[in-house]
């Protein structure tokens, strides 16, 4: 499943999966520029799901581990469930496929 769900991934120490290869960093680094904070948006996922939220922190990218030790780069997004703030999921970047936004948030536009 794509949402962080164990406490050590939330942490910052496992990835269920991290990217080594510099084309796959460059497209972790696309979605830190296409996740601008408070901006709505519909991620869809490689496993054809579809997350929808405001994204609450701008992501970053960092140094993971993936289950076999390997060091590698991920990251996650904290989208907010806009009909029920309470809840909000954590997404893994790797695991996303394509971002639509449903508002007019760009990074850039919006300081927090």
């Amino acid at each position: 499943m794509t949402i962080v769900s164990n406490r050590k991934a939330a942490m910052g120490q496992i990835a269920n999966r991290v990217c080594v290869h510099a084309e796959d960093i460059r497209r972790l680094e696309k979605w830190v520029e296409e996740l601008a904070v408070n901006a709505r948006v519909s991620v869809r996922l490689e496993n054809h799901g579809t997350v929808e939220g405001i994204v609450a922190v701008t992501p970053n990218v960092q140094v993971f581990r993936d289950p076999q030790g390997q060091e590698g780069i991920n990251g996650v997004v904290k989208l907010i469930d806009t009909r029920d703030p309470g809840q909000s999921a954590l997404v893994w970047l790797s695991d996303i496929e394509a971002v639509s936004h449903l508002d007019s948030v760009r990074m850039g536009s919006s300081k927090a």
